[in-house]
């Protein structure tokens, strides 16, 4: 499984992901910071890599239909967050791809939560 980690999504978190041996790709280093979703989003599909953001835009299925993806991960952070409640969903993400499959679906998670969205939910 490829990720994609948007702009929003630090280094120490993409090592989370680089620790639990996923293969990651970020919106900085591949020099897309600033890119709209849309252009972000093809990309994604294109490179076959599942994005992961803060992004809430990303959560409306009905612009982003998840079947048309290789999944969608949205880190829902508290209104008074810190770096550790963005590892702590970082981590519940990455657990849950243990015995779950995000591809074709829309995630949302929090710390310790995961709510997953297939097509014939809405």
């Amino acid at each position: 499984m490829k990720f994609k980690l948007d702009e929003n999504i630090g280094t120490r978190g993409r090592q989370l992901f680089i620790r639990a041996g996923l293969d990651v790709a970020t919106v900085v280093e591949q020099n897309l910071a600033g890119s709209d979703d849309d252009t972000l989003i093809d990309i994604c599909r294109q490179e076959e890599r599942c994005i992961v953001t803060l992004d809430l835009d990303f959560s409306n299925p009905i612009r982003y239909q998840p079947s048309k993806y290789c999944g969608i991960a949205v880190l829902r952070l508290p209104k008074q967050t810190s770096h550790q409640d963005l590892l702590d969903a970082i981590s519940t993400l990455i657990q849950a791809l243990n015995n779950n499959v995000i591809i074709g679906k829309l995630w949302i998670i929090q710390k310790g939560k995961l709510r997953i969205y297939q097509e014939d939910d809405y």
